[in-house]
């Protein structure tokens, strides 16, 4: 492609012979630049990429897109490259957004399961559906590889590198739909800026990522950007940021609520009933995943699909269809598995909280609530005294240990957790989290219910640099059959 061509489709114009040379790509780290490529500089956390342009210079870079001035290099100075970078990739695989229902879901916790909810009520209406998010990308049925640089990071908006070839992988597989996870990250690094949305979507806020944002004001700012990028927001109000958001909207807007969601009906680990009310139009919702945030997340996945055309029939089939996600409220083992075992994502104080209420609202008499739950490190340190605390408060035993301790050493991370522990209350502190897996099967009593809490659809630990194979499924597994027996499992 020429580079005047590409500019001018990403909205920058460049003239002279330097718009007829050819490009052969875009990139951001200056010693990966291929000869032809534009090299754009980021400003990041911790690295300048504008430091770099001499390198990059003498790589073969075509082009340097920079904040500012440099002398004696072919140069577009541009008010954001964040935003440069991503109106690029958008142009270079010919603005595959365009032309497709896009649908972003923003909010700290409940993203993964309301995509996956949403995604599945618009494929039993017949569309064609790509879903981008935390667990991996999918369309139509096929998961999509997805490989950011990084490999320790876990990005739930992937980077524009990837994202834009994903939307135009799935653009090309006659994708009509595509449901997206949108991070406050994402906002924040402008990765979805040249995007516009059909509608957005809120679940909820609460503390997290403040060790990039700062503080709540900053991080309900950038979540609220997405809706000033789409046709219509749907709302939860079930938390009084999302009311603060609908206060502060200038597009049109939907909520879920206590007012239009009733007749709410636990059925323990079977899942939930409910009743969706809207414009005089009431949706009995049964779903087989248990939890008030479930119902939370239903709600607004199937408002949602309202709002798009699809018949209530469809939505309540769906749902009631719907087979749970990945690490999200996941039962490991069997019917006849005497200890009931829980996979959950919750890595937040207030999805660890939301989680054991609801868990406390469905056992039966005499199940005891085993948690097992760490904090990850290099991150928000804030929240993990506040995790103790929730842990032994509302656990019947609460059991410490590791999660992605990265850089960190994992006895100070404990240390941190155990500041905020009610210390008269049952725990336990294991390091090793796959010996605290273990002997959280091997206490539990027949009935008790085992919850592991933090990692969810991860399959990984990551300690120091490196990654290493971890999968909470197979100990589990291996765990409940040395304890009952295969046939239990």
């Amino acid at each position: 492609m020429l580079l005047g061509e590409l500019l001018k489709s990403a909205g920058y114009y460049i003239q002279g012979p330097l718009a007829q040379r050819e490009v052969v790509g875009i990139c951001t780290d200056s010693r990966r630049v291929r000869q032809g490529e534009i090299f754009v500089a980021l400003s990041g956390l911790s690295h300048d990429g504008h430091l770099h342009v001499g390198e990059a210079l003498s790589r073969g870079a075509v082009l340097i897109v920079s904040e500012r001035p440099v002398s004696g290099a072919p140069i577009l100075v541009v008010e954001s490259t964040r935003v440069a970078l991503s109106r690029l990739f958008d142009a270079w695989y010919a603005h595959p957004g365009k032309g497709i229902c896009l649908i972003g879901i923003t909010g700290t916790n409940g993203k993964t399961s309301t995509a996956a909810m949403l995604a599945a009520i618009l494929e039993a209406a017949g569309r064609r559906v790509g879903v981008i998010g935390t667990v991996n990308a999918t369309c139509c049925g096929e998961v999509l590889a997805a490989e950011n640089q990084n490999r320790l990071a876990n990005l739930t908006t992937p980077d524009p590198a990837q994202l834009y070839y994903l939307l135009a992988q799935m653009k090309a597989r006659g994708a009509d739909t595509v449901v997206m996870e949108v991070t406050s990250h994402a906002l924040f690094f402008e990765k979805v800026a040249p995007l516009y949305f059909k509608r957005a979507l809120f679940t909820n806020l609460s503390p997290d990522h403040l060790d990039l944002h700062g503080d709540m004001d900053t991080y309900f700012a950038e979540k609220r950007r997405l809706f000033l990028q789409c046709e219509m927001g749907v709302i939860s109000t079930f938390g009084p940021y999302g009311q603060m958001l609908c206060d502060s909207l200038e597009v049109p807007f939907f909520t879920v609520g206590r007012g239009n969601v009733t007749g709410v009906a636990a059925n323990g680990v079977q899942g939930v009933d409910f009743r969706l009310c809207h414009e005089g139009e009431n949706i009995d919702i049964s779903l087989p995943v248990p939890g008030d945030f479930s119902v939370e997340n239903a709600a607004l996945a199937a408002l949602t699909a309202y709002t798009l055309g699809v018949p209530a029939d469809t939505i309540k089939g769906a749902l009631a269809a719907f087979g749970g996600v990945v690490g999200r409220m996941e039962r490991v083992g069997g019917a006849k598995t005497p200890v009931c075992v829980f996979i959950d994502y919750a890595h937040t104080p207030d999805a660890l909280e939301k989680l054991l209420y609801a868990v406390r609202r469905f056992r039966g008499d005499g199940q005891r609530i085993i948690l097992v739950f760490g904090c990850g490190g290099d991150r928000d340190r804030t929240k993990r005294r506040k995790m103790g605390r929730i842990a032994t408060r509302l656990s019947d035993l609460a059991i410490i240990t590791s999660d992605n301790a990265r850089s960190e050493e994992p006895r100070a991370i404990i240390a941190d957790i155990v500041k905020g522990i009610d210390k008269e209350k049952p725990h336990k502190i294991i390091l090793d989290r796959k010996e605290a897996i273990a002997y959280a099967i091997e206490t539990a009593r027949e009935g008790d219910i085992v919850l592991l809490a933090g990692k969810g659809h991860e399959e990984y630990e990551i300690r120091g640099r490196e990654r290493l194979h971890f999968s909470e499924r197979e100990i589990v597994t291996a765990c409940l059959a040395a304890r009952f027996g295969e046939g239990t499992v």
